[in-house]
């Protein structure tokens, strides 16, 4: 798979900016705060519809525009298709695929797939429990597009039940009004929660091998990478942002394993955790089981890579996460021409010379390499393709 013509209009530091790219290696050279990672960003986003740098789209729209526009063309295993997506702050997006009627934003999710590496994927291995669950949703997305609805209709009811439990809270007590709705949101919510979390159980597995493996390459193998789910409904996980369950926590389902599950035992399972919980949650005001509070516990070795690993075993786990992604979709999808396009968002500069070799022989086989770097001889030479010199909303060749 690779993107042959990009187009930018008011994104990001670009009134407008039109490329002209194609299989093989870009590198896109400059100092930094030119610009470099908008265009990564946004290739990135025609794949998941979200950044890698921010939670919300109003920062993506230049200053003073309302509205900022992603054009691209696409080639995948022998079709091409156009693409543009309209980004709307506050407002929701909308998407024209080869330039029919607009469709929603979410209608383009699959056509395109990218594997983007940033600097900020250290928060993957340091960082909260949310950043791993956006790690396992977006790779579920990617590989299941119509997941995107049971991920925003998960967060829908989240917050239709926290809004109840609040209420409740406020007046005191459980009125038999709240007890009845508050059973109709447990349904609705342990619907959706089980299925995206038989989605993530789902996509664990499928990485599972990929991880350990990509680790093992950009390493001298002495370590093992790992990744565990664990959940909140089967006693396994954080009850709250930040904090385990104390002492005075009612108990929960003994911790199990769910692998095995069918999504239906698993929704069955979410039922009994909320019953579990009620009175809790009823103290506190939110939902404090479910899939958003779950987290995948990543390992090296015996110990937990969370505090214990080096800069450097941080740097490889995390790029392997991101690379046993890379082998999932090509797995996903064997056909020629259709492998994700790789972006390397500014990720040489942190590396030492040893694993920037690696990480190039890895991706080597890839149709599509977009590179971003300060300085060009970041790269290492397996990875020299077409240089394009990027100035302050400018790009040239």
């Amino acid at each position: 798979m690779y993107v042959s013509h990009v187009s930018l209009t008011n994104f990001r530091s670009y009134r407008q900016v039109d490329l002209e790219l194609g299989p093989g290696t870009t590198v896109f050279a400059g100092p930094n705060g030119v610009g470099k990672t908008n265009i990564a960003e946004a290739l990135g986003y025609l794949a998941s519809l979200s950044s890698h740098r921010v939670s919300n789209d109003a920062p993506l729209i230049h200053f003073g525009a309302d509205q900022a526009l992603v054009r691209a063309r696409i080639h995948r295993a022998q079709q091409a298709v156009g693409l543009e997506l309209e980004i709307t702050a506050g407002k929701a997006n909308r998407a024209r695929i080869n330039r029919a009627n607009p469709v929603r934003a979410r209608e383009i999710m699959g056509i395109v797939r990218t594997v983007l590496f940033a600097p900020e994927d250290l928060a993957l291995v340091k960082g909260d429990p949310s950043e791993r669950r956006r790690y396992l949703d977006d790779v579920l997305v990617a590989l299941q597009p119509h997941q995107a609805a049971t991920r925003s209709d998960y967060d829908r009811v989240l917050k239709q039940r926290n809004a109840l439990l609040k209420s409740a809270r406020s007046a005191g007590r459980l009125s038999s009004s709240h007890e009845a709705t508050l059973s109709v949101w447990d349904q609705h919510l342990a619907a959706a929660g089980s299925k995206l979390l038989r989605g993530r159980l789902d996509v664990l597995d499928a990485l599972q091998g990929h991880l350990s493996d990509a680790y093992a390459g950009l390493t001298d193998g002495s370590k093992a990478a790992i990744a565990t789910y664990t959940s909140s409904i089967a006693g396994g996980a954080e009850l709250d942002d930040g904090t385990a369950q104390g002492a005075d926590a009612a108990p929960t389902p003994e911790a199990r394993p769910l692998s095995g599950l069918d999504e239906g035992e698993l929704h069955e399972l979410f039922l009994e955790a909320l019953a579990a919980q009620r009175g809790r949650e009823l103290d506190r005001g939110l939902t404090l089981v479910g899939p958003h509070r779950d987290d995948l516990v990543l390992g090296l070795g015996s110990a937990p890579a969370k505090g214990y690993a080096s800069h450097g075993e941080t740097w490889s786990l995390a790029l392997s996460l991101r690379l046993a992604v890379y082998r999932a979709l090509c797995q996903d999808d064997s056909r020629p021409g259709a492998k994700p396009i790789l972006i390397l968002d500014d990720v040489f500069a942190e590396l030492d010379v040893s694993r920037r070799r690696k990480l190039a022989q890895v991706v080597a086989d890839a149709e599509q390499v977009i590179v971003t770097a300060a300085v060009v001889d970041d790269v290492p030479e397996e990875l020299h393709g077409r240089i394009l010199t990027v100035g302050p909303g400018t790009v040239s060749a």
